[in-house]
């Protein structure tokens, strides 16, 4: 591998830390924006990402942050089973005891009201750009919407008031009975109180969105870089001219600055050690999530769902069907937590009775690390004083698929001085420093 040569400079030249869903559709947007692209990814050709084997969803249905009432409370419930969809790696740490205080400050109504109309309209904003993208018939987004599968009555009546919400939102939504439920997907049984429909949710195949945005990316003439490593910027006066940049193939160490104009972190999980680079304090934990994928299911739902009390999350992709879930705060560490998987693989037939746990025998188990922010609402803008031309797009946690478009469109609107429909200060990268 050979990283570009910086025999010149280029005031349209952008370079994108990140291959995930985040730094492709920032690329995607800023060529189509007339900018000169050049993507860094951590990871081999073949190799994946936190984006490549989520749940595949588009998620207007979630305008509530993470940050919310109650999940303090649930969350530290939750802790107490080793098989629970959450999980903190509790640990002697400022970083993790400052991102618990600052979820705690985060965590109440004020928050939630501030917040929920700007989260439908990033998510429908961003729907509106998936529909888009799908025209060239490149991937299939399926519009069918989602259900969120409700095993007992109390977590109906909850559910139930958030649907009450959502409709004063302007959502379409319909609170369900089971035998509504089997109309709307009769292609799989299902055990359940009832449930809530969100009718303009969306699910697709990431993977193959995402192979689809590369072929997309490299046929506008952007450039695409594997296993590269961004070790930190160059600051002259204030400016960044050039990121320090090592190769992770193996087959050479070498080391190279690339010049740009521009540059975005968009690395997930990994973007605040080069934010603190910058003497930027971008608060982040990485939430680790785990996703399996049944290629002949018993039976192949038709919506896309989530079973409610359990956290999991369940997408048709084709003829297979993939099954993700689980919230684990702490490093970044990729290894397979074999509880929580478990923790998963017992909740899937209390909701779906035909089927077993040992139909996911000899299934692989995918883990991706979520960026998760303390206020759950993603880092989108500049880096701040004394890094002008760096910029951040990271922090989506759950909703990185969901708000890839739109973040992109955004990420480009500001690399062109443009201006961008939706109020940005909630997203500013520099809220906790």
């Amino acid at each position: 591998m050979s990283l570009p040569q910086n025999n010149f400079q280029d005031k349209h030249r952008v370079v994108i830390v990140g291959g995930g869903v985040i730094g492709l559709c920032v690329a995607y947007y800023a060529l189509k924006a007339g900018k000169k692209v050049i993507l860094l990814e951590r990871n081999s050709e073949e190799g994946d990402n936190c984006s490549t084997e989520n749940a595949g969803m588009v998620v207007p249905s979630h305008f509530v942050p993470l940050a919310a009432p109650g999940m303090i409370a649930l969350g530290l419930r939750w802790m107490l089973s080793s098989e629970s969809p959450f999980a903190i790696r509790l640990r002697p740490s400022r970083k993790l005891m400052r991102w618990l205080y600052l979820f705690w400050r985060s965590a109440n109504k004020k928050h939630v009201i501030h917040n929920r109309e700007f989260l439908r309209d990033l998510n429908l904003k961003s729907r509106e750009l998936f529909v888009e993208l799908a025209e060239d018939d490149s991937y299939e987004l399926v519009k069918r919407g989602l259900l969120m599968l409700c095993k007992g009555s109390n977590s109906l009546e909850e559910e139930s008031r958030l649907a009450s919400d959502a409709n004063d939102l302007g959502l379409e939504v319909e609170v369900c009975d089971s035998r509504r439920l089997a109309e709307i997907d009769p292609d799989i049984e299902m055990n359940v109180e009832g449930g809530i429909w969100f009718k303009q949710d969306c699910h697709l195949d990431p993977s193959i969105f995402l192979n689809q945005l590369r072929k997309k990316i490299l046929g506008m003439g952007g450039e695409i870089y594997h296993q590269v490593c961004a070790d930190g910027f160059v600051i002259e006066n204030g400016q960044a001219k050039a990121l320090r940049c090592s190769d992770l193939g193996g087959s050479e160490s070498l080391n190279d600055n690339i010049e740009a104009d521009q540059f975005v972190i968009a690395g997930g999980a990994w973007s605040p050690s080069l934010a603190r680079d910058l003497g930027l304090d971008l608060p982040i934990l990485a939430g680790k999530g785990y996703s399996m994928t049944v290629p002949e299911p018993i039976q192949l739902p038709r919506v896309c769902s989530i079973l409610n009390e359990a956290r999991v999350a369940v997408t048709p992709m084709g003829d297979c069907l993939r099954f993700a879930g689980t919230m684990e705060l702490g490093d970044n560490d990729l290894a397979i937590n074999a509880r929580r998987v478990k923790g998963i693989l017992k909740s899937i037939p209390k909701y779906f009775p035909q089927f077993k746990v040992e139909h996911f025998n000899g299934i692989k188990r995918w883990s991706g690390l979520r960026p998760c922010s303390p206020d759950g609402l993603p880092y989108i803008g500049p880096a701040g004083p004394g890094a002008d031309g760096v910029f951040i797009a990271t922090g989506h946690a759950m909703m990185g698929l969901s708000l890839g478009p739109i973040t992109g469109h955004i990420m480009a609107n500001i690399l062109c001085n443009d201006y961008n429909e939706l109020p940005l200060d909630a997203l500013f990268p520099g809220r906790f420093s």
